[in-house]
């Protein structure tokens, strides 16, 4: 959009010099009131290029605090939050239709996988850790999943497609817990402890957004850390990060990743939400070297997501702000807190979803 906003502004000062009359005075006259008119109606283009995303709310007023969200298409959006509570819309966010999970009222499910209409996979995060899956658009669920184990608290799931998943959680007895699925999430199997990846003291995952863990092609994963460490998992490589941490409520909260070389990760202190002290990081080659913004996201951020290579959204409960320069210099666009935000999987529109049951769309 900027690109075709410079050609009109070319193509208008380019004009300017057209004008005139034959006495000279008279004509530089014109030509430099020409001018200051021709550049502040440039400058309209450009200023109303910059600042039209807008946030329009679709639905709130919901007991449930939303932090699952899963956009399927620019028709199809789940979302699933505390108090047992999963929406659904087939329309656009038009309309939701929501549904308590039975025996489930008191269950916080923080992340949500949707496939299409009537497809979709939930985690419970603890007591006790579960995941259930639907395959008729919310109205019955099934156990795929339950660990009772003290200490359990599942932090969000990711698939590399239809059929291949893995969720993540808090460490238990010092490993990071992962389960993997490879028949869409009716069956899964832990990972062995010993295969599992060490955490330190004190390092666990912020169940936030459910964006802790990506997919990076068909099968590579990249997950982060948050509390008094904050890394990043890459292969076998764990890389500390340089975002805020020390403390239980500091550190990585979300990852967005473009490609093998490219992703954005932000987060910072729940606690000072505020604050935009080492709130963000990107990386340009695969995370040998991470940079932070020029200008920073404005506070604590929870959730990050590509729009396109360029173009990025963060959200979090002080405001939603985007980059339109890979992540080098942030806007924000909105006071208005979000935990979540997603782009469709197969489409353009981008929905986002906070407390409150509040649900939005980026209008861009």
């Amino acid at each position: 959009m900027i690109w075709k906003n410079n050609k009109i502004i070319a193509a208008l000062m380019h004009r300017s010099f057209s004008f005139g009359e034959r006495d000279g005075d008279r004509a530089l006259l014109l030509t430099f009131e020409h001018m200051k008119q021709l550049l502040l109606f440039a400058f309209l283009i450009v200023a109303g290029s910059v600042s039209s995303q807008t946030i329009q709310l679709l639905d709130s007023n919901h007991t449930s605090s939303i932090r699952g969200l899963s956009v399927v298409t620019d028709k199809i959006v789940w979302v699933s939050g505390t108090n047992g509570m999963v929406g659904r819309s087939i329309d656009g966010g038009a309309t939701f239709t929501w549904n308590k999970v039975d025996g489930f009222a008191k269950t916080d499910f923080r992340d949500i996988e949707a496939f299409d209409a009537n497809t979709a996979i939930i985690i419970g995060i603890d007591t006790p850790a579960v995941i259930l899956k639907t395959v008729d658009g919310g109205k019955n669920w099934k156990i795929v999943f339950q660990d009772k184990r003290p200490g359990m608290f599942l932090d969000a799931m990711e698939f590399f497609n239809e059929k291949s998943g893995v969720v993540i959680g808090d460490p238990i007895n010092g490993k990071i817990f992962i389960a993997v699925t490879i028949d869409g999430g009716d069956n899964w199997r832990t990972m062995p402890e010993q295969l599992a990846p060490a955490a330190e003291k004190g390092e666990a995952m912020f169940a936030s957004s459910g964006t802790n863990i990506r997919s990076v092609g068909k099968n590579e994963l990249l997950f982060i850390t948050g509390g008094m460490y904050s890394r990043i998992f890459i292969r076998n490589d764990k890389i500390l990060l340089p975002i805020l941490q020390g403390k239980e409520t500091t550190g990585a909260n979300s990852l967005a990743v473009w490609d093998k070389k490219t992703f954005t990760v932000v987060g910072g202190d729940f606690m000072n939400a505020t604050s935009t002290e080492k709130n963000c990081v990107l990386t340009r080659n695969g995370g040998k070297t991470f940079i932070s913004p020029t200008t920073p996201p404005f506070g604590y951020r929870s959730c990050v997501e590509y729009l396109t290579k360029s173009k990025l959204i963060t959200c979090g409960i002080t405001g939603v702000d985007v980059s339109e320069d890979g992540g080098d210099n942030w806007r924000n666009i909105s006071a208005t807190g979000f935990h979540v935000v997603r782009k469709a999987k197969k489409g353009s529109a981008v929905f986002l979803a906070g407390g409150k049951g509040k649900v939005a769309k980026l209008v861009w």
